[in-house]
């Protein structure tokens, strides 16, 4: 069944003909990204509507069977809402009450007198839980070039250099090496910084004999990878190391735990017991981890407050911390593939604390 098929599916209790106005869905449906435009699922067909900016590629990337079988592309040359009253079948229209505005409902509301405009919750993002076979090639294509660049930036540190240095070997490796573009803003934080789990690059030198915290992903093809590896340059203390193997003992209990049905909470819960019961639970903040896709961050989530089954078919990351203020932090993240017994890990890189 074609995405498009299965979101007509969706709203068919609803009923009229979806409309998504968002790079994320249009993607998702039709298998082009587009910054503008609109993809109509009315049960006929997927309709992609871009305009000459985007139409050209659109037809070469159908030509070449790069768009789901049922996209048929069309050029939008008399506005969006015109090209909505050209193509889309149906007595009503139907849009995304997560994603759409007020404003712009109201515009559709208007531009549509006579045809209602109605709304349906989460029209994509439940659908997107469940990776397809082409989807998860993708991810794996993704982590391989991740996993590359670790490779590499491990033989690059070395005294001297800065934060944004090592963030920017990184990312020119990645685009030199399949990737198309970095899935999110690279942390690489060394150090004091290392115990900020978002942490920006700064300026300053990585520091001798402390942690260095990397986390970054590769985005391929529209979809994400991601991954979070910490080092020492130099040598860790025994505080550094009984920290560091804390976070890899909840880490590889959570993938063990991570199996198709069980609830996002009960995973966080296994790494999450594992670090409170070593005295570090207060410096433990996050979430276990979340969904990949097109975006870095999708549902399901390993997380306290996920009180929902994680499906088989999912990918989510498995990422356990402990961050003590002003002194360091460790964070030690894979992706891995949802399956019904267990999980496949995605992530290829190294976990033993390496010292360089």
């Amino acid at each position: 069944m074609t995405k498009g098929r299965q979101v007509y599916k969706k709203i068919s209790s609803v009923g009229g003909a979806a409309l998504f106005f968002d790079e994320v869905c249009m993607y998702w449906v039709s298998g082009f990204f587009s910054t503008d435009g609109v993809v109509i699922v009315d049960g006929e067909a997927t309709k992609l509507c871009v305009d000459s900016r985007y139409y050209e590629a659109a037809v070469n990337a159908k030509a070449r069977g790069e768009l789901f079988d049922d996209v048929e592309v069309i050029l939008l040359d008399k506005g969006v809402y015109e090209a909505v009253r050209s193509n889309a079948k149906g007595e009503s229209y139907v849009v995304d009450s997560e994603l759409v505005t007020v404003a712009r409902l109201e515009r559709l509301k208007k531009a549509f007198e006579g045809t209602p405009v109605l709304t349906c919750e989460n029209i994509c993002k439940d659908l997107r839980m469940i990776k397809t076979p082409d989807e998860i090639g993708k991810i794996k294509a993704a982590q391989a070039i991740t996993d590359a660049a670790f490779e590499h930036i491990t033989h690059f540190i070395r005294k001297g250099l800065t934060e944004k240095r090592i963030a920017a070997e990184l990312e020119f490796f990645v685009k030199s090496n399949g990737g198309d573009n970095m899935s999110f803003d690279t942390i690489c934080v060394s150090g004091p910084n290392s115990s900020l789990p978002h942490g920006v690059p700064g300026d300053i030198e990585i520091c001798e004999n402390s942690f260095l915290t990397m986390d970054f992903g590769v985005k391929y093809k529209g979809y994400c990878s991601d991954m979070t590896r910490t080092v020492v340059l130099g040598k860790a203390t025994d505080e550094m190391k009984h920290v560091y193997e804390t976070v890899l003992k909840a880490q590889l209990a959570g993938i063990a735990a991570a199996k198709g049905g069980i609830l996002g909470s009960e995973c966080d819960a296994v790494s999450r017991g594992i670090i409170a019961e070593a005295g570090y639970g207060k410096y433990f903040g996050h979430g276990l981890g979340h969904s990949v896709g097109i975006e870095i961050h999708e549902d399901p989530r390993f997380s306290p407050k996920y009180d929902r089954p994680v499906p088989a078919g999912s990918v989510m990351t498995v990422e356990p911390g402990i961050y003590l203020p002003g002194r360091f932090g460790v964070r030690i993240e894979d992706m891995v593939l949802v399956t019904e017994n267990g999980c496949e890990v995605l992530t290829n890189s190294p976990k033993n604390l390496i010292e360089l």
